[in-house]
């Protein structure tokens, strides 16, 4: 299967928890259909794009990363390459790259999306990015390992996120702990 066909039928079979996620869905779907390049960084002005929000085993803290060009706080994630056969498997791929543990279980179903505008991201302005947005979990006791894309790597108390963290991503942290609270 291609990665824009998993991409459809995630997003297909997906319950957006409200109108506004409803419409970004019914975007990211006809975006799919008109770009069949739709899931590379290729595709201007905009492409999708799989992010992870990483937790402790215990539920109470998550791994942020200090982008390197952005200078924000932020989960793990970014472009599908064309070795990705899924969503779910590419911003499996993205923490595992970003946050250096390499033994992470990620919920294949999406918590969020987020179209956010990126700055560098191809000659077309305004670009944005697509963003469908998972969650994993490490395991008890995890090492985290800073990459080359970040200035920083750092767990933070879910209730402790650091002083300038945007909604998005205090967004995502509330609706993955739902998630992970509806789930064993």
């Amino acid at each position: 299967m291609r990665l824009l066909d998993d991409a459809r039928g995630v997003l297909d079979r997906w319950a957006p928890p409200d109108d506004e996620q409803a419409g970004l869905r019914r975007l990211y779907l006809e975006h799919t259909d008109a770009h069949p390049g739709a899931m590379s960084r290729e595709c201007h002005p905009d492409h999708l794009t799989a992010s992870a929000i990483i937790f402790s085993a215990d539920h109470e803290q998550v791994l942020l990363t200090l982008h390197r060009i952005i200078k924000r706080w932020l989960q793990t994630g970014g472009h599908c390459e064309p070795d990705d056969a899924t969503l779910a498997g590419a911003a499996l791929r993205e923490a595992r790259e970003e946050g250096g543990i390499s033994d992470l279980v990620i919920d294949p179903v999406p918590v969020l999306l987020s179209r956010h505008e990126v700055p560098s991201c191809g000659p077309v302005r305004p670009s944005h990015h697509l963003d469908v947005q998972f969650v994993a979990v490490a395991p008890p006791d995890a090492q985290h390992v800073i990459s080359d894309e970040s200035d920083d790597l750092a767990w933070f108390g879910v209730d402790e996120l650091p002083e300038g963290t945007d909604h998005s991503v205090r967004a995502l942290i509330a609706a993955a702990r739902t998630r992970l609270r509806e789930s064993p």
